[in-house]
């Protein structure tokens, strides 16, 4: 049973919330079974942080990565609590004046390894991570947007500058990051060229692909050419994608490229070719969670939630993740007893 704001305390403070919780842990880097449930010490907060009551938790690649033993898994303490985005209720804020009072609902970015995740019941957080919830949003979907959308933002508003007339070359559009860079790209005029499955070539023109190419039947960089950018989500894990992306962009073309570790001679390979290239690596910003929540609202951007599973099951959103044939986010529903 997910909790709602009815199993919430009225006010805020440490009596308000209990010495333990319950969190989906790993007691090693493993497979997806490393991924059990256990009871842990509840989070304490300091200074300028939170603690949110997690009503719902997005799944990412970068915690599967962690879970197996690479990611940011050198900087865990076992066990360890995994997950990066959530969706819930403020339950203590740092000062009793703060905008964002007890039972506030709030969505954001947790910094793991630095503070324990957000599979569990339970979340201390910077208040510079935190944003209002979309009201039009159940906490399930908003739960799949922080990570992603920031992301997504980052490489196609921030580094690329998405504007009218440029061409934007966005690989695994269908994907979590993936589908939210298709609208921010097409909402800021760019024309977008998506590559995706065949079953999602037609929602990924509803995203505002102006092109779409099934990467199982076409190789785009023998029909593409004159791409001003290319959004790698893939890099070299899948028949050479990041550096076969090289051969499509114009002299001086900009690649931005967020799977790091798929391709360790990116910055070589792109200098060779004449291109401009950066990594990205995305962090946690309440202010510009802010102003993608407005494009939530208004409905120029949405989030797409492919599976829902409980807490107890994130063994099995992992497998689905892994699996890749997720369109849009998995996300974990947390219990509240």
């Amino acid at each position: 049973m997910t909790a709602t704001t009815d199993d919430l305390p009225a006010t805020g403070g440490d009596s308000s919330i209990p010495e333990t919780m319950l969190a989906a842990v790993i007691d090693a880097p493993g497979d997806p079974d490393a991924l059990h449930l256990a009871s842990v010490p509840a989070p304490a907060s300091f200074v300028s942080e939170f603690v949110v009551r997690v009503l719902a938790a997005g799944i990412n690649p970068t915690d599967a990565k962690t879970r197996a033993g690479g990611g940011v898994s050198a900087g865990l303490s076992y066990p360890a609590i995994l997950g990066n985005d959530f969706s819930g209720v403020v339950v203590k804020s740092p000062y009793e004046a703060h905008p964002l009072s007890p039972g506030t609902e709030v969505y954001g970015m947790a910094t793991v390894p630095r503070l324990p995740g957000t599979y569990a019941q339970y979340l201390a957080v910077s208040s510079l991570s935190v944003a209002r919830k979309p009201p039009s949003l159940s906490h399930v979907e908003a739960a799949g947007v922080p990570l992603a959308a920031l992301t997504a933002w980052g490489m196609v508003v921030e580094v690329a500058k998405a504007h009218q007339g440029q061409r934007m070359l966005i690989h695994a559009g269908s994907g979590g990051v993936g589908h939210f860079a298709v609208q921010f790209a097409r909402y800021f005029g760019a024309h977008v060229i998506a590559t995706g499955s065949g079953r999602n070539q037609d929602w990924l023109r509803e995203l505002g692909a102006a092109e779409v190419l099934d990467y199982t039947t076409t190789r785009f960089d023998e029909v593409l050419t004159h791409i001003d950018v290319v959004i790698d989500l893939i890099g070299n894990v899948h028949d050479d994608t990041g550096s076969r992306s090289l051969r499509v962009l114009n002299p001086g073309g900009l690649i931005v490229n967020a799977p790091t570790g798929s391709w360790p001679t990116f910055l070589d390979e792109a200098a060779a070719a004449g291109v401009r290239a950066t990594t990205y690596k995305v962090a946690p910003d309440g202010g510009t969670l802010s102003t993608i929540t407005r494009l939530l609202e208004s409905g120029d951007v949405r989030v797409f939630v492919d599976q829902v599973f409980d807490l107890a099951d994130a063994a099995d959103a992992h497998r689905a993740l892994e699996s890749g044939h997720t369109r849009g986010k998995i996300v974990l529903t947390i219990p509240s007893h």
